[in-house]
């Protein structure tokens, strides 16, 4: 699965790199929502003198750092993150 963080790849980049995903999966979040995740971010910088950069970890692991959080409020970007996946990340589940 690709993970798009800050320095996003543009979606050619992904196709030039990876192939053609099977879904684009868009994280979005409220205009409040990001404030307070942003507020939060910005306390772990801080706290740690800038040695440290928080970020919000998920299951299937992307970052949302507070320069994403900056452009998607101002409208630069039209979602938070966004999630590619391939083939290769389906997997089978079998059920006993």
């Amino acid at each position: 699965m690709v993970m798009i963080m800050s320095e996003r790849l543009s979606l050619q980049d992904v196709l030039r790199e990876y192939g053609i995903p099977l879904a684009t999966l868009n994280v979005t979040a409220s205009h409040e929502d990001c404030l307070e995740l942003r507020e939060r971010l910005m306390a772990i910088r801080d706290l740690s003198q800038a040695k440290e950069q928080g970020y919000l970890e998920v299951s299937c692991t992307f970052y949302i750092d507070v320069h994403d959080i900056d452009r998607y409020l101002s409208g630069e970007l039209p979602n938070l993150a966004e999630i590619y996946t391939f083939p290769e990340d389906v997997k089978t589940y079998k059920e006993e």
